[in-house]
């Protein structure tokens, strides 16, 4: 019988992504490993890296592998379909993973970041029956997917592929219901195929830690030792179907914050999640674009372009590194008509109750096709 994941585990994860640098780049691994001593001594056990994460394999080799019994701890790492790359290159990043993190084998194996650029490569190139077969030989216990699209795509690639046993998200209160990354409905979907969730992103790429004054006043009013980050990562955590919240911390400064937050955590009271509600409600109503979503423009647009999903991404965008920022737009446009299709016929200007000026607005939003 396949080894079931074990849910009944400290919620944090330690995302390996953005560990500490020194002064020429390299990797703080002393600082890393100081770390690693503190997340395990609080009941910490999901380590997450990857091929792609420059020096962060061979540093959780030196940080956790080699100075930790295997049975300590879980690691996850995950191949990713690179363009032009051959299907047998693709493959041997799994051993090039294994040689550099000297663990043996991998308690969860992903592929990573699916989108809708980049899916098929996953399919022309066998990957899915290569984690299937490294699981045959015992060189992973689980297998899954990290993934960055839309509800249709998710719902398809869990249908077509339904011994998938657990999924990595994008999930924080900031895109609980932004149509460019859908984290509510993403995650509802994982619950309905029975997959455990592995968040990433929490805080949004650090964006949550430290928000716009609307939303540090939301949580100041509290008067509670809650950091901006911490409110952020308890909602999620607060969650169901929940296996780790991955929090890619660069200090230790970070990491006793992350741990003292979490500690006894069980979830969200309901005050609680009220107050998240009203940091989402900050977060909607500080727009450069005031558009309210009403979509009265979209159904005569002759191009089907979809105004109000594009705006906001805009909105959204300040603070996003760009290469998410172009990554929501096009999933928002994915099968629809992008901003450069505009033909300036007017019709969505003459019945906007807003009264925005949408051919121009659209005009600057082609920025994200650049």
């Amino acid at each position: 019988m396949p080894e079931q994941i074990n849910m009944d585990i400290f919620r944090l994860g330690f995302g390996l992504m953005r560990l500490p640098r020194n002064e020429d780049n390299t990797i703080d691994v002393p600082q890393t490993s100081q770390m690693v001593d503190m997340f395990l001594e609080a009941g910490g056990t999901y380590f997450d890296t990857a091929y792609a994460y420059g020096g962060s394999e061979d540093a959780i080799r030196q940080a956790l592998v080699e100075r930790y019994p295997r049975d300590r701890y879980t690691l996850a790492t995950k191949l990713i379909a690179r363009d032009g790359a051959s299907e047998e290159e693709l493959k041997e990043e799994f051993n090039t993973s294994l040689q550099r993190t000297g663990a043996g084998y991998f308690d969860f194996y992903l592929l990573h970041s699916l989108q809708r650029g980049n899916y098929k490569n996953y399919e022309a190139n066998h990957l899915w029956e290569y984690v299937k077969e490294l699981k045959e030989k015992g060189l992973i216990k689980h297998y899954g997917f990290s993934f960055h699209a839309d509800p249709e795509l998710l719902e398809e690639l869990l249908t077509a592929h339904p011994d998938v046993e657990f999924v990595q998200l994008q999930i924080n209160y900031a895109d609980w219901d932004n149509p460019g990354v859908s984290s509510r409905r993403n995650l509802e979907i994982c619950r309905a195929h029975g997959k455990p969730v592995v968040v990433m992103e929490p805080v949004k790429g650090g964006l949550l830690a430290d928000p716009i004054d609307q939303v540090k006043a939301v949580f100041d009013k509290e008067g509670t030792d809650l950091s901006y980050a911490a409110w952020a990562i308890r909602f999620v955590a607060s969650q169901d179907n929940i296996l780790a919240v991955l929090s890619g911390m660069s200090s230790i400064a970070q990491m006793e914050d992350n741990l003292r937050s979490m500690k006894g955590f069980t979830g969200m009271t309901e005050h609680e999640l009220e107050v998240i509600k009203e940091a989402q409600e900050a977060l909607d109503a500080d727009k450069s674009i005031p558009c309210t979503s009403c979509h009265y423009c979209t159904p005569g647009c002759p191009m089907n372009i979809p105004i109000p999903e594009i705006f906001t991404v805009e909105n959204r965008k300040a603070g996003s590194p760009e290469f998410r920022t172009i990554r929501e737009y096009n999933i928002v446009t994915q099968d629809k008509g992008k901003a450069s299709d505009c033909i300036s016929c007017g019709q969505c200007e003459s019945i906007c109750p807003q009264q925005l000026p949408i051919i121009s607005l659209l005009e600057k939003a082609r920025v994200f096709e650049q």
